[in-house]
């Protein structure tokens, strides 16, 4: 049985985070991540089966009937795998293997999760008191009651995500994206019900949990969009199928885990919005058998960076009328190298580059280096023209190493692109700028925003130039003589103990 120590009023993912934590000993955060976030899962569908378990039986209809669970899209869960028979075996020495057994049990009621959960919690080298430690965590939480948030393991499972890649540095970069980058991305494309959203590079999914969260804030249209997508680490493909699913959002990733390149499981998609956040600088993409791949419009990309390969992948999946909205490293921006500033070259000229967002540095896990948005449009409202921003400024750190954007900062950005498009755009010097492609061209098509905003304008503060050279250069005048004192004093203590400088 659950503990006494009832969690059912905890309304913060980070203190849902903070006890699971604790619990984790010496195990690695990504072995540890597969624990939390597979039981998360399965205590969201044993809550969702029970909340559907009960509206049946209230209106005295057969409870164990699957379509009657299926047509609201709600999973079925076998008796022998439902949240009651773990929370009662939670303390014995055979909890794993219970864990084991539901998950093989649902996996095989559910078509859409076979071979997806994880099932190694019966592996010896998993402390079973810990692990019953974190089911009688789960068990205390309950999906409602938690205010205006209805969705409080499903958020939780997106923070757990944002938390094991900060502790998994590097690697956890690999299959999350910051939600602020994000938002940020969606805010500006803003996807609209009823069209096709993709992700030739999925990671966990947060792409399609943004875009589906903005559509169904912003649009009237009860539609709901088409979601494909496709990852090559099956393990992550699995965290995305699990991420999706938790929060209802049905989705094309594909039958397996595949490589984008070598095997695109969506030959012949068109899609209305891309977003993407794909491996910076990736190399030994292209073994020679891609040479010819018709995606390469535009010129094929250098074997050693696969930056511009992403690029015209995702071009050529776009629909007339697509967006794509993606993340790239910096050196896209500027690099001559295997080709790569023609390809860049073509592209703008294309008029296919409707913005260039320079974002701050530390908002990765694991990596500090900047990064650039990238905006195309295959039917751009502003012919001709390209949006710079400069928002390397913006964003505010939350801890030692970690960076994120506000809301208002994404919704000045996003509104910045809605001036643009819409012709009343004032150019802000330091922030941005509005550029012709003829003024692209005679910057040899670099798209550094910095080329194009200028430097922020820096107020008057009243004080003449005579003043304050004065004034600067006597205080640089004590420093220098105060320094010679230092220098002095720290000879003398070195000579006092045998040591000359």
């Amino acid at each position: 049985m659950a503990n006494g120590n009832s969690t059912a009023t905890i309304g913060f993912e980070e203190q849902i985070w903070a006890a699971a934590d604790i619990l984790r000993g010496n195990m690695d955060a990504g072995e540890y991540k597969h624990v939390v976030l597979g039981l998360i899962f399965l205590k969201y569908i044993s809550d969702k089966f029970e909340e559907r378990y009960q509206e049946l039986l209230a209106d005295d209809d057969d409870v164990e009937d699957k379509d009657a669970y299926a047509e609201v899209n709600v999973f079925f869960v076998p008796s022998e795998a439902r949240w009651s028979v773990i929370a009662a075996a939670a303390h014995t020495e055979g909890i794993g293997t219970v864990i084991d057994d539901a998950m093989r049990a649902i996996e095989k009621e559910n078509k859409r999760l076979k071979d997806i959960l994880p099932k190694t919690y019966g592996r010896t080298e998993l402390d079973k008191r810990r692990l019953g430690n974190v089911v009688d965590l789960f068990t205390n939480i309950r999906m409602t009651d938690h205010g205006e948030n209805k969705d409080i393991l499903g958020s939780t499972y997106q923070y757990c995500l944002a938390q094991f890649a900060s502790k998994e540095g590097k690697r956890g970069g690999e299959y999350y994206t910051p939600s602020c980058m994000v938002r940020t991305l969606v805010a500006v494309l803003k996807p609209t019900a009823g069209h096709r959203i993709y992700d030739p590079c999925c990671g966990s999914g947060g792409m399609f949990v943004q875009s589906e969260r903005f559509v169904k804030e912003h649009s009237s249209n009860r539609g709901e969009v088409s979601i494909y997508g496709q990852d090559s680490n099956p393990t992550t493909r699995k965290l995305a199928i699990m991420n999706l699913a938790i929060r209802g959002i049905e989705a094309d990733l594909g039958p397996f885990n595949a490589d984008t390149f070598t095997n695109d499981l969506h030959p012949q998609l068109k899609a209305d919005y891309i977003l993407a956040n794909p491996p910076f600088n990736l190399s030994d993409w292209n073994d020679g058998s891609l040479n010819d791949d018709k995606r390469w419009k535009y010129g094929l990309p250098p074997a050693g960076n696969a930056n511009f390969a992403w690029l015209q992948h995702m071009i050529y999946h776009l629909a007339p009328n697509g967006k794509i909205g993606m993340v790239l490293a910096n050196g896209s921006l500027s690099s001559q190298s295997g080709g790569e500033g023609e390809i860049r070259r073509k592209i703008v000229e294309d008029d296919l580059v409707e913005g260039i967002v320079a974002m701050p540095s530390n908002l990765f896990y694991g990596v500090t280096i900047p990064a650039t948005l990238w905006f195309v449009s295959r039917n751009k409202k502003q012919k001709g023209k390209t949006l710079f921003i400069d928002a390397r400024k913006m964003g505010t750190l939350i801890d030692r190493v970690h960076r994120e954007l506000s809301d208002e900062e994404i919704e000045k950005i996003a509104a910045t692109f809605e001036a643009f498009d819409e012709g009343t755009l004032e150019d802000i010097k330091g922030f941005c700028a509005a550029v012709t492609t003829e003024d692209i061209a005679k910057q040899d098509f670099i798209l550094t925003p910095g080329r194009y905003v200028g430097i922020e304008e820096q107020e008057d503060d009243g004080e003449p130039f005579e003043e304050k050279m004065t004034r600067l250069t006597g205080e640089l005048s004590e420093m220098f003589k105060r320094s010679h004192e230092l220098e002095d004093e720290i000879r003398k203590r070195l000579g006092a103990i045998g040591y000359e400088v």
